[in-house]
Formats: C-alpha cells, structure tokens, sequence
C-alpha cells in the first residue's frame, strides 16, 4: 500500500481525501472496503520515514485545513525502484494493479512494459522449475510425493499469473490505442 500512496503521489501533491479516492477508483469493486483511515495512517508512516512531506492548506468557509502531501526526493526514488521491481510472485495482485494505474496515471512508465517486464520475471522462473521437475526422481518416499508436486503447484501458479498478464496486457494495449486515438 505504501509504495502505491507514494506513486500516487508522483503525479501530483494530494489531499489524502483525494488519494482514497484515486486508490478505489483504480482498484474498482476490490476498493470498496478501503478503510479512508488506513491512507492517513500511511501517509503518517511515510512522513516519518521521510519519503513524504506535508504541508497545511487552509480551509474554505465549508471545509477545515487539510493537508497536502508530496514526494521527498527520497520518496521519487522508492516510487522509481518499486516501478522497476519484478519480483514474483505477489501475494496480492491489486498491488500490480494499482502499480500500473498509478505508473499511467502520473505518466512514470508505460504499463504495456511493466507488464512485458513481469511476464520476463514469469518466464525465467518457469524456466527454472521445469528444469527442477525434469531433475527431480518421480517417485515417492515415505514423506509423500516428494518435491515434484510441489514444483508442479509453482509451474501451475506461474502459467495462471502469466495468462493474467495476458489480459493485463490486452487491456492496457486497449487503454494507450483509446488515449492515441482520441
């Protein structure tokens, strides 16, 4: 969640208001249980890492002050590291998802190649555990089936998010032919 706030961040300074409301927008329905709280708490947390600053903005007639937070120089380089993170695989995938929104909405990186650089990450790892499987004796032991199903599971796992990156890709292929075309 952080490094999605502070992503967030990098299109622009931001009300936490505004940056719940950005997150739920880019998670869809899965947003909908977003505690507002929980984005305060984190801005809170990043402030004090000092990857954040903040500063008062008054209050109209209707409305108290607020604060508006932006990016540190040392935040602009956490958002820029985890962008190019490939790490995998995510326990959760709205953390992806949120990753491309946000490298579309404040125009850090282009999806299509974030997602082209995971699916690398996706294959190189399935290469690898083909490999351990063709390694691995067939049969069982007296501990069960022994590490070939467990490697079967991980092969199985990669094929699915590499098919989910499919349509990750179709649909931000989609998004950029919309933005060029009109």
């Amino acid at each position: 969640m952080q490094d999605a706030v502070l992503a967030m961040l990098a299109k622009e300074p931001s009300h936490g208001y505004e940056l719940h409301a950005r997150l739920r927008r880019g998670l869809g329905p899965l947003g909908e249980s977003m505690n507002r709280g929980q984005i305060y708490v984190t801005l809170a947390r990043l402030e004090r890492a000092g990857l954040v600053t903040s500063e008062r903005e008054d209050g109209l007639p209707e409305r108290p002050e607020r604060k508006v937070y932006a990016l540190t120089p040392a935040g602009q380089q956490r958002v820029t590291a985890w962008l190019a993170e490939v790490g995998w695989p995510k326990p959760d995938l709205a953390e992806f998802h949120l990753k491309l929104a946000a490298a579309a909405a404040g125009r850090l990186a282009d999806p299509v190649e974030l997602i082209a650089a995971q699916r690398r990450e996706l294959l190189r790892r399935l290469r690898e555990a083909q490999q351990a499987a063709l390694a691995e004796p067939a049969e069982s032991g007296p501990a069960g089936p022994g590490a070939g199903l467990l490697l079967e599971g991980v092969m199985l796992r990669l094929r699915a998010d590499l098919r989910w990156l499919d349509a990750c890709e179709r649909a931000w292929s989609r998004a950029d032919d919309e933005i060029e075309g009109g």
